[in-house]
C-alpha cells in the first residue's frame, strides 16, 4: 500500500505542477531573508533573533493597541513575529463574527468557502504585517492549522470529505489540496513582494492525529506528511522563489537508532514524539528540497501529563527531557546543514518557567538555534475598555491578551528577562 500511495502523490504533485525551483542566485530582493548553511541572513548580514508568537494580535480591532504591541515586542529585543495566516468559520458563525468583531480570512459553507478580503478579513492582517515592518520586524505566516482553532485543515476535511471521514484526508484527499492551495495562493500572491514577509508556514503542528480521529494512510512508513511537505513546498516554491518556506511542524522524529522511550508502571513505553506515530520525520523532512530551515515545539507536560510524577519516571524530568529535544534537533540540522528554530516552547507555572527557560534558552543559543516561546503576552490593552472575548474562550481580561498557562508578561521580570538578554546575544550575533 505504501508504494501505491506514494506513486499517487507524486502524480497529484506534478499533475499540478508543484515541481518547484530554487532561488535565483544572487537575486533575493532587497530586505528578504536567505539562509547559507545552518544560518539566517539578511541583505548579507547574520540575522539570528529571538521571537514572539502572537496568534491573537491581527484579531484586534484598535489600532493604538496594535501599535503599543509592536512597541513592547521592539523594546524586547523581539525581531520576527509568528502569527496565523489564517482565520476561518462556518457560514453558520457569520452573525457571532459580525456582532463580536471577530477577524475571519475564510467563510465555509456547503463544501465550499469564500475569500473575506475586507475590513474585517485580510485587511486586518495586511494592518499587522505592514504595522510590523515600521518596528522593524519580520513575520512568519502559517498557511493553517492541524487544529480545530480559528479554523484550519479540519473545516477542509467536513466540508470536502464530509462526514466520517478521518485526519489523514486532509493530506491525501486530492480535492481537499487543491482547496488549500487556492488558499495558499491568495495569501502568497498577496505578500510575496513584501519584505516584512521573512517566511511562509505550510501548517502548524502537522499530525496524523488531530481533532478528528486519524486513518490508515498517515502512519509510521508511509511518509505520508513528508510528501505533503515535499509537494506543498514546492507549489509555494513556484508562487514565490524569493520568500523562506518551512514546515511550521513540532519536530517529531522516526527512526532514530534506537527505540528511545520510558519506563511506566513497569512496562516500557516507545516514545510517541521519537516513533514517527504522530507522522513526521524531522530528519527526512529537513533535507526536502524547498524547506529552507525546520521549525520543532516543546511542551513536555502537555505531551506527558501525569506520567511525570510517576515514582519509576526517575530518568526523565521536564527540564531533562526539553534539553535532550533541543540537542537532538541542533544535530539534525546540523547533518542537514541548515538553520533550525525552536518555535514554540512552554512550561505551566511560574516557578517552573524561572527555572527551566534559562536551560533551555541557553541550550539552543549555544547550537545556533532562532528561538520563538509560546506566547508573547501583552497588558494594558484598551479596546473595549481592555474586555473582549474572541472564540474558544480567549479573551481580554483587564487588558491583558489571552493567557494560556504558557503566556508571558513583561510583569514577570525574571521570565522575561530570559528572553530580553537573549535578544542582546542574538544582537551581538548578527553584527
Amino acid at each position: 500500500m505504501r508504494h501505491v500511495l506514494l506513486a499517487w502523490l507524486f502524480c497529484i504533485a506534478a499533475a499540478v505542477g508543484t515541481l518547484g525551483s530554487k532561488v535565483p542566485a544572487g537575486k533575493t530582493p532587497k530586505g528578504f531573508a536567505t539562509t547559507k548553511g545552518r544560518s539566517f541572513y539578511v541583505d548579507g548580514k547574520p540575522f539570528y533573533f529571538v521571537g514572539a508568537n502572537s496568534y491573537w494580535l491581527p484579531l484586534l480591532t484598535l489600532q493604538d493597541d496594535i501599535h503599543a504591541t509592536f512597541k513592547e515586542m521592539r523594546a524586547s529585543g523581539i525581531k520576527v513575529l509568528r502569527t496565523w495566516g489564517f482565520n476561518a468559520i462556518n457560514a453558520t458563525e457569520l452573525p457571532f463574527a459580525h456582532e463580536s468583531g471577530l477577524t475571519y480570512y475564510q467563510v465555509w459553507d456547503n463544501g465550499e468557502w469564500k475569500l473575506n478580503d475586507g475590513p474585517q478579513g485580510l485587511k486586518r492582517l495586511d494592518n499587522v504585517i505592514e504595522t510590523a515592518g515600521k518596528y522593524g520586524i519580520k513575520v512568519i505566516l502559517a498557511f493553517t492549522n492541524n487544529w480545530v482553532g480559528y479554523g484550519g485543515s479540519e473545516l477542509y476535511v467536513n466540508h470536502i470529505a464530509g462526514a466520517g471521514a478521518t485526519h489523514d484526508a486532509f493530506y491525501s484527499d486530492p480535492r481537499i489540496v487543491a482547496s488549500y492551495q487556492r488558499y495558499v495562493k491568495a495569501i502568497v500572491n498577496r505578500y510575496k513582494k513584501s519584505a516584512n514577509v521573512f517566511a511562509w508556514e505550510l501548517m502548524n503542528e502537522a499530525r496524523c492525529l488531530g481533532d478528528l480521529r486519524g486513518g490508515p494512510a498517515c502512519a509510521p512508513g508511509t511518509d505520508l506528511i513528508s510528501h505533503w511537505y515535499k509537494g506543498q513546498a514546492a507549489f509555494v516554491r513556484k508562487l514565490d522563489p524569493y520568500h523562506l518556506i518551512t514546515t511550521g511542524g513540532e519536530g517529531h522524529f522516526y527512526k532514530r537508532d534506537e527505540d528511545i522511550g520510558y519506563w511506566l508502571d513497569g512496562q516500557w513505553i516507545s516514545d510517541y514524539n521519537y516513533n514517527g506515530q504522530a507522522g513526521e520525520d524531522f530528519d527526512l523532512d529537513l533535507t526536502l528540497d524547498d524547506i529552507d530551515f525546520g521549525t520543532y515545539h516543546i511542551y513536555p507536560q502537555f505531551w506527558y501529563g501525569t506520567t511525570l510524577d510517576k515514582p519509576d519516571r526517575d530518568n526523565f524530568t521536564i527540564s531533562d527531557w526539553g534539553l535532550q529535544w533541543i540537542k537532538d534537533h541542533a544535530e539534525s540540522a546540523k547533518k542537514a546543514n541548515k538553520p533550525v528554530i525552536l518555535e514554540e516552547f512552554g512550561v505551566m507555572g511560574l516557578q517552573n518557567k524561572t527555572e527551566i527557560y534559562p536551560k533551555w534558552v541557553q541550550t539552543a543559543l549555544d547550537t545556533d538555534h532562532s528561538i520563538l516561546p509560546w506566547q508573547f503576552g501583552m497588558l494594558g490593552l484598551k479596546e473595549k475598555d481592555g474586555q473582549r472575548y474572541f472564540k474558544y474562550e480567549d479573551r481580554l481580561i483587564d487588558g491583558a491578551s489571552p493567557n494560556d498557562s504558557f503566556t508571558i508578561y513583561k510583569n514577570q521580570t525574571a521570565v522575561w528577562s530570559v528572553f530580553t538578554n537573549a535578544a542582546k546575544v542574538q544582537a551581538a550575533k548578527s553584527r
